[in-house]
C-alpha cells in the first residue's frame, strides 16, 4: 500500500481547504488590494465591478458545475474549474488596465463556481453520513478564518510585494491543489449516458446574470454607474429576469437531464433548506455589509479599524460552526436550525438598536451572538441536503444550496442598501431643514455620509451639522438590520415545515 493510498482521504481534504481557502481568499485580498490597483490602473467608475462580475459569474456557474459533476465525475470538473480560476488569477496579475481586470475577473469567478459547491460535494462522498456534519463544519471555519486573514494577507503582498502578487500568489498553491487532487481523487461518475441541458443552462444562467445585474446597477441613479429603480434599464432587467425564470422552469420539466432538478425541491428537506438559506442569506450578508460602515461613520473609527471590525463576528463563526457540525449529526435538523436563526434574530434586533451612543465594545459583543447563530448554518445546509439524496444527486443538490444562498445574499446588499439609501436622503432632507442658523453652503457641503468617512472632512464640520449627519447614518444603518430580521423571521418559518428530518445510516447507493 502506497503513502497516497494509506493517507488518501486526508490527502483529499487537505486538497480541497487548499482550494477553497484560495476562492474565499480571494475575495478579501482583492479588496485589500484595490486602492493601490485603482491608482496604478486608474478607472475609479468601474470600481464596484471588480467585484461585482466575480459575483455574477460564480453565482451564475455554480448550479452548473454541480449538475456536469453529476454527469462526468466530481475529479473532472472540479479540475476544470480549478484550471480556469488558476487561468483567471494569472490574467488578472498581467491585467494594463480596469476593463482588463474586470474581464479576467469574470474568468477567476467562472471557476470559483466550481471550487465552492464540489469541495462540499466531494466531501459528503468521502464520509458517511454521521462523520459529514464535522467536516462541513471546518469547511466553514475555513471561511471565517479567510475573512479574518485576508485584509492582513493583502495588506502584506500590497505593501511589501507589488499588487500583481495579489493574483499571481494564487498559482503556486493552486497548481499545487490540483496536482493533490488529481492524483488521490478517485472518480465516479454517472453510468448512463450524459445527456447536458443546454438551453436551461443558458437560460438560467442569462436569469441569473439579469437579477444580479439589477442588484448591482439599481440605485438612486445619482451614483455613478447606477439607474433609478424606476428607471426603463432596470424594470426591462426585470422583466426579462422574469420571463427567463419562467423559460427555465418549463425548459426543466421536460429536459431529461435538467440543470436544476424541480424534483429536488419536492423533498421537504431540501425545500426548507433552500428557503433557510435564501432568507438568511438576505439578511445576513445584507447586512453585515453596512457593520464597518456604521464603525467608520457614526463611532469614527479609522478605516483599517473599520476593516477588522468584523473580526469578533468571524471568530465566534468559525468557533460555532466547528461545534455546530459535530451536533448536526446528532440532534434532528430542525433543533439546529431553531437555535440558528434564533441567535440570528437576536443579534438583528440588538444590531437594529444601535445609536451614536453605541461604542466599539457593545458592537463586539452583538457580533458575537451574529456570528454564533451563522456558524451552525453552513454545515446544517450542506448536510441536511446531501442526506436527503444519493449519490447520483449529491453535486447538483450541494450546489443548489450554495446557488440560493448565494443569490439572496447579492440580493440582500442590494435591498438594504435602498432601503438605507432612501432612510438617508430622507433625514437629511430633514436635517438641512432644521439647521436655519447654519449657512446653505456649509450644509450642503458637509451634510452628506461620505463626508463622515473621511476624517479630515470630518474635523472640519460645524458640530451640528456632525451630530446631526451622524444621528441620521446611524438611524439609517439601523433601519437595515430591522429589514435583515424580518428576513430572518420569514426564514425562519419555513423549519416548521421540516418535520423532524436528521442524518439517516448510509445508503447502499453512496459510493466514494
Amino acid at each position: 500500500m502506497t503513502i497516497v493510498e494509506k493517507y488518501r482521504t486526508k490527502i483529499i481534504v487537505t486538497g480541497l481547504i487548499m482550494g477553497l481557502l484560495l476562492s474565499s481568499l480571494d475575495q478579501t485580498i482583492t479588496a485589500t488590494a484595490m486602492p493601490t490597483i485603482i491608482s496604478n490602473l486608474g478607472g475609479l467608475s468601474l470600481y464596484s465591478w471588480v467585484f461585482s462580475i466575480y459575483m455574477l459569474t460564480a453565482t451564475a456557474s455554480i448550479p452548473i458545475f454541480g449538475k456536469m459533476a453529476d454527469l462526468y465525475g466530481r475529479k473532472r470538473i472540479y479540475l476544470v474549474g480549478m484550471g480556469l480560476f488558476i487561468l483567471g488569477s494569472a490574467l488578472c496579475g498581467m491585467a494594463a488596465s480596469m476593463m482588463q481586470l474586470i474581464i479576467f475577473r469574470g474568468i477567476q469567478g467562472i471557476g470559483a463556481g466550481a471550487l465552492m459547491p464540489l469541495a462540499m460535494t466531494i466531501i459528503g462522498d468521502l464520509f458517511p453520513p454521521e462523520k459529514r456534519g464535522k467536516m462541513q463544519g471546518i469547511i466553514g471555519a475555513v471561511f471565517g478564518i479567510s475573512s479574518i486573514a485576508g485584509p492582513a494577507i493583502g495588506g502584506f503582498i500590497t505593501e511589501q510585494l507589488d499588487w500583481h502578487w495579489v493574483f499571481f500568489v494564487n498559482l503556486p498553491f493552486g497548481i499545487l491543489a490540483a496536482a493533490i487532487l488529481a492524483t488521490s481523487l478517485k472518480d465516479v461518475k454517472s453510468k448512463h449516458k450524459p445527456s447536458i441541458d443546454w438551453l436551461g443552462a443558458l437560460t438560467l444562467t442569462l436569469a441569473i446574470i439579469s437579477i444580479l445585474l439589477v442588484t448591482v446597477l439599481g440605485g438612486d441613479g445619482k451614483t455613478p454607474g447606477t439607474y433609478p429603480w424606476s428607471s426603463l434599464p432596470i424594470i426591462g432587467l426585470i422583466s426579462l429576469s422574469v420571463i427567463l425564470l419562467g423559460l427555465f422552469i418549463y425548459i426543466e420539466t421536460q429536459s431529461k437531464e435538467p440543470i436544476m432538478p424541480l424534483s429536488l425541491f419536492k423533498h421537504r428537506t431540501i425545500a426548507v433548506s433552500a428557503a433557510v438559506g435564501f432568507f438568511s442569506g438576505i439578511g445576513m450578508f445584507g447586512a453585515i455589509t453596512y457593520i464597518p460602515l456604521f464603525a467608520q461613520g457614526v463611532i469614527g473609527v479609522s478605516p483599517s479599524q473599520a476593516g477588522y471590525i468584523l473580526t469578533p463576528m468571524m471568530l465566534a463563526m468559525v468557533v460555532s460552526s466547528t461545534i455546530g457540525g459535530f451536533y448536526v449529526t446528532k440532534l434532528p435538523f430542525r433543533s439546529v436550525m431553531i437555535f440558528s436563526m434564533s441567535l440570528l434574530s437576536v443579534g438583528m434586533l440588538l444590531m437594529s438598536r444601535m445609536s451614536t451612543s453605541t461604542d466599539s465594545l457593545t458592537i463586539s459583543f452583538y457580533m458575537v451572538i451574529l456570528g454564533t447563530g451563522m456558524g451552525p448554518l453552513m454545515p446544517l445546509l450542506t448536510v441536511s441536503v446531501q442526506n436527503a439524496v444519493g449519490f447520483s444527486a449529491r453535486g447538483v443538490a450541494t450546489s443548489s444550496i450554495q446557488f440560493f444562498r448565494s443569490i439572496g445574499g447579492a440580493l440582500g446588499v442590494s435591498i438594504l442598501g435602498a432601503a438605507m439609501a432612501n432612510k438617508m436622503a430622507a433625514g437629511l432632507n430633514t436635517l438641512a431643514g432644521s439647521l436655519e442658523a447654519i449657512p446653505l453652503e456649509q450644509i450642503q457641503q458637509f451634510s452628506n455620509a461620505q463626508s463622515l468617512l473621511r476624517p479630515e472632512v470630518r474635523s472640519l464640520m460645524p458640530h451640528q451639522i456632525l451630530e446631526g449627519v451622524t444621528q441620521v447614518l446611524a438611524q439609517s444603518i439601523s433601519s437595515v438590520f430591522i429589514i435583515g430580521l424580518v428576513f430572518i423571521l420569514i426564514g425562519s418559518t419555513a423549519i416548521f415545515f421540516i418535520g423532524d428530518s436528521r442524518v439517516l445510516p448510509p445508503r447502499t447507493s453512496d459510493r466514494t
